[in-house]
């Protein structure tokens, strides 16, 4: 059996958001400064095993008992940005959408009802303190929520072929060193081994103003709709942020479950930009159309949870 250090997490794509080191208060600002010149940080990979790990014992944990003091790290324009794990509390959030997700003996049998209480009271004694608390990472697994590729255009995607067999690179979502000097949407070179990225990057006010266009398109051509209830979520989680903080979004896990040619081939972005565009100019069949090459994509990504 691999160690669970060595194990690859397939699942799980991310959004992202990268403040500069200025949106946070000190002592954290200087916690994250000292936090970005060090060497050898870990990834996204890393912090999946991690709570994988913690579900192994009996009872199992649920979320962290401490919150994680992790974070990725991306320099643009000469500004040091950091996108802060904050483990814990996507667990509590994570750990409350799981109901709808599993049936009640499956869910009863990885996390016990008494546990799950334990950890939803612990969670509201938190919350009582931390009212404004919000996390920097979005996790959708098996796909790629659509609402999210209204944030970002084609000209932003960034794809990395794999090099070598399976080891993972120092690209690796956008959890690795510094990329000194590098803009937004700069890509990074390969470092000889590792998986493949797909992944874009965004300015947040180009981010905001994308959502502000969709939404507008979207109401304007219909009354009311998954996409807009989730787009809307997004844009008010986005407000929340510093004006200069970059967005991400990123395959993660996933491209270790797909193929190199259909990564090479998904161009979600530039589909539902097509499409809203369409919604625009009122073109019901090109939305149509666009729509369709979405769903019939990502439904086959999602199929593949039930492979063995």
């Amino acid at each position: 059996m691999p160690k669970v250090s060595s194990v690859i997490v397939p699942y799980a794509s991310y959004l992202r958001v990268y403040e500069p080191l200025a949106a946070f208060p000190e002592p954290e600002r200087g916690h994250w400064a000292r936090y970005a010149r060090r060497p050898g940080r870990p990834s996204y990979q890393d912090e999946l095993r991690r709570s994988l790990a913690d579900l192994v014992p009996t009872p199992p944990v649920p979320v962290p008992v401490h919150e994680s003091s992790d974070a990725f790290v991306l320099e643009t324009d000469g500004v040091v940005c950091v996108c802060p794990w904050r483990t814990r509390l996507r667990g509590w959030q994570a750990l409350g959408d799981l109901a709808g997700q599993l049936p009640t003996p499956v869910l009863d049998a990885v996390l016990p009802p008494v546990v799950r209480r334990q950890a939803a009271s612990d969670y509201e004694q938190w919350l009582a303190r931390n009212p404004d608390a919000r996390p920097w990472i979005r996790t959708a697994t098996w796909h790629v929520p659509l609402n999210w590729f209204v944030l970002v255009s084609d000209e932003e995607r960034c794809f990395e072929r794999g090099y070598g067999d399976g080891a993972e690179s120092e690209a690796d979502g956008a959890d690795d060193a510094v990329e000194a000097g590098a803009g937004a949407e700069a890509a990074v070179e390969p470092s000889g081994v590792g998986p493949p990225v797909l992944r874009y990057r965004t300015p947040m006010v180009q981010a905001r103003r994308r959502v502000a266009r969709g939404l507008k398109a979207l109401r304007d051509a219909m009354d009311e709709g998954a996409l807009i209830d989730g787009l809307t979520d997004v844009g008010r989680w986005l407000e929340e942020f510093h004006p200069r903080s970059v967005v991400e979004l990123d395959y993660g896990g996933l491209v270790h479950a797909l193929p190199e040619e259909l990564l090479d081939e998904d161009h979600s972005a530039a589909d539902v930009a097509a499409g809203i565009a369409a919604l625009r100019d009122g073109d019901g069949a090109g939305a149509g159309e666009a729509y369709a090459r979405l769903v019939e994509r990502w439904r086959a990504v999602r199929e593949r949870q039930f492979s063995n």
